[in-house]
């Protein structure tokens, strides 16, 4: 989406056809990693928001097949890049979006087309020249 804020009104927008509501997400947070020092001003950072797609109200039967086949019964995301857990929240929720758009995302049928005529003679004029320039790395025949 782009913008800081990728659930407005409750719900999270994934597609123009699919929002989920924020009480359907599952929300963790830990420490995260990396240099502490003294366990003193320890704060849990990390974010991982989980949608289960099996128990959604949301989807469709259609999206839920097509997110279960090719995510599985639960989708995540971590995020711990930031210090902030505000704005780890944030980017855990944009990760969730775009696996979840992934994963509903419908891809075009492939048609299969022929090779042009000027592809195929590129392709032999390629082969030739290989040809070429590998028989001159040869060394020369006796009866030459």
């Amino acid at each position: 989406m782009g913008t800081d804020r990728p659930a407005e009104g409750g719900f999270l927008r994934v597609t123009g056809s699919c929002r989920i509501p924020l009480d359907e997400l599952e929300w963790r947070v830990s420490r995260s990693g990396g240099p502490g020092g003294q366990h003193a001003n320890t704060s849990d950072t990390r974010v991982e928001v989980r949608f289960s797609v099996a128990d959604s109200a949301a989807l469709g039967p259609r999206q839920r097949e097509r997110l279960l086949e090719r995510c599985g019964p639960v989708v995540r995301a971590v995020a711990a890049d930031s210090r902030s857990q505000a704005r780890n929240r944030v980017l855990a929720l944009e990760r969730l979006r775009t696996r979840i758009a992934d994963g509903l995302a419908v891809e075009a049928p492939r048609r299969p087309t022929r090779p042009s005529r000027g592809a195929k003679e590129q392709r032999l004029r390629d082969k030739r020249r290989r040809s070429e320039h590998k028989q001159a790395r040869r060394p020369p025949r006796a009866d030459d």
